[in-house]
């Protein structure tokens, strides 16, 4: 008989990978949350997984081998948590589990960062993929280019997104402390996570024990300018380091440093829809695909650099990388009504509001654009970036503020000097009901929440169905 495992809080991003890993590993899989929404509850269904939806000592009858614990949702009270403490059952948090049961012989390519996480993680899985490693891998989202955002694979590359977050409530260090990569990607570090994190010094020491957990033997791929990361490499560096930028300035790449290796991105295109990919001196090729913004040029440079470093030469590398169609619920366009078209974005952040939206802008030039925002995640919740909330939004041409809820501060402070039209509402259906507006030309809405936003996309196509059966009626 195969062994069991029970998830408590199968429906969040990384416990419903796991759940996944845990399938194919040929464990008994059951598991509890809620609410679970897509993709996550449809990434469940297809590899047979149907949790519970409320709690049930039955359904840890008979006795699982092993709990695995999630942190969203799972604090201490919880009346599943106190049914596995008070009955001795054998638990273990989601991080440690991955880490020990998948990662431990593996060549673990870690991606971290404030940003760019599941992007980049999914485009270094990509271009291993299209090399034939058949890598394995766990991505806090779901790649267009992949079915599922895990999979075991057969080939040494295992390439995880490693979030900064805590593990559990009995495991208070970052989730990425338990995966030991040879590799790591550090995309960027900016203060978040206000709910665990006091300041941004909290978060760097989590990075820096980050780094001193990779070998000599490693590398460390960082930014060339970002002042909070070199902080942290300052502190102390025993691995190899790589380096990337895009567009530097005339002269600067002869005055790069010579103690890492140096990728830069050239003549990126004002969209960031092309760039040219150089190292040390010589260009390699081109990337030419259909991800905008310069925060996905410096996601495409880290990918590839992590990509060498598992065996992928650069020049196919760079092709396969060309290829990469991006991740769901990031700038995912969803539906489409005459000159109407909706994107989702997982917004989680000020300045990933902000890179998003000039992307975007950058691409269309003067056609309308309407952000319509739930600042959902913890930090943004507790009103910790409001003044960073009001300026984020310059690029949209109008933004929609959806005041839900678990916001815990007055949103109406967001309608003081505005940088644009701004309103903010606390109902869905007058949301709805204004982006559904009639305008002359294009108009592009963009819904930014790291959640389900009540249900808006499903009512989005709705209204959308049901005004093209009309039309065409």
């Amino acid at each position: 008989m195969s062994e069991s495992i029970y998830f408590l809080g199968i429906g969040g991003t990384l416990m419903g990978s796991l759940a996944v890993l845990a399938k194919q590993l040929g464990y008994e899989v059951h598991g509890y949350d809620h609410p679970i929404y897509p993709p996550m509850s449809d990434q469940l269904a297809s590899e047979g997984i149907e949790p519970f939806e409320s709690f049930s000592p039955e359904h840890l009858e008979p006795t699982p081998d092993v709990v695995v614990i999630g942190n969203a949702r799972q604090p201490r009270g919880n009346e599943a948590i106190e049914h596995v403490l008070n009955n001795k059952f054998n638990y273990v948090s989601g991080a440690e589990w991955l880490g020990n049961r998948v990662l431990r012989d593996r060549h673990v390519l870690a991606v971290s960062g404030t940003h760019g996480k599941t992007t980049t993680a999914s485009m270094l899985a990509w271009i291993l993929q299209r090399d034939q490693l058949d890598p394995g891998f766990l991505i806090g989202g779901v790649p267009m280019d992949f079915e599922q955002s895990a999979r075991l694979g057969t080939g040494s590359p295992f390439v995880v997104e490693a979030d900064e977050y805590d593990t559990s409530y009995f495991d208070r260090q970052a989730k990425f402390l338990h995966y030991r990569p040879s590799t790591l990607i550090i995309n960027n570090i900016e203060y978040d996570h206000a709910d665990i994190y006091d300041d941004l010094d909290a978060i760097q020491y989590q990075f820096h024990l980050l780094i001193r957990a990779v070998p000599s033997t490693g590398l460390i791929i960082v930014p060339s300018k970002d002042a909070a990361v070199d902080q942290v490499i300052d502190r102390g560096c025993w691995s190899r380091l790589a380096r990337f930028e895009i567009n530097p300035e005339r002269g600067r790449q002869s005055q790069l440093r010579s103690d890492a290796d140096f990728w830069l991105a050239t003549n990126v295109a004002e969209d960031g829809s092309s760039f040219d990919v150089v190292r040390r001196g010589r260009k390699l090729g081109s990337v030419n695909w259909s991800l905008l913004g310069e925060h996905n040029v410096e996601n495409g440079l880290a990918a590839l650099i992590a990509a060498n470093e598992a065996g992928v030469k650069p020049k196919q590398a760079i092709s396969h990388l060309s290829e990469f169609r991006g991740v769901k619920r990031r700038l995912e366009q969803f539906a489409r009504i005459g000159d109407k078209l909706f994107y989702d974005d997982f917004a989680h952040h000020p300045s990933a509001i902000q890179t998003t939206l000039q992307g975007l802008r950058n691409h269309l030039y003067n056609e309308h654009i309407t952000a319509v925002i739930e600042p959902r995640s913890h930090t943004m919740s507790l009103g910790t970036f409001r003044d960073e909330l009001r300026s984020c939004c310059a690029a949209a041409d109008q933004v929609i503020w959806y005041w839900g809820k678990q916001i815990s501060w007055n949103m109406a402070e967001l309608l003081k000097e505005p940088v644009v039209p701004t309103r903010v509402e606390t109902s869905v259906d007058r949301v709805l009901d204004l982006i559904f507006e009639e305008r002359d030309g294009k108009h592009h809405i963009v819904l930014m929440s790291n959640g389900a936003f009540e249900n808006i996309y499903e009512r989005i196509r709705n209204r959308v169905d049901r005004a093209t059966v009309t039309a065409s009626n």
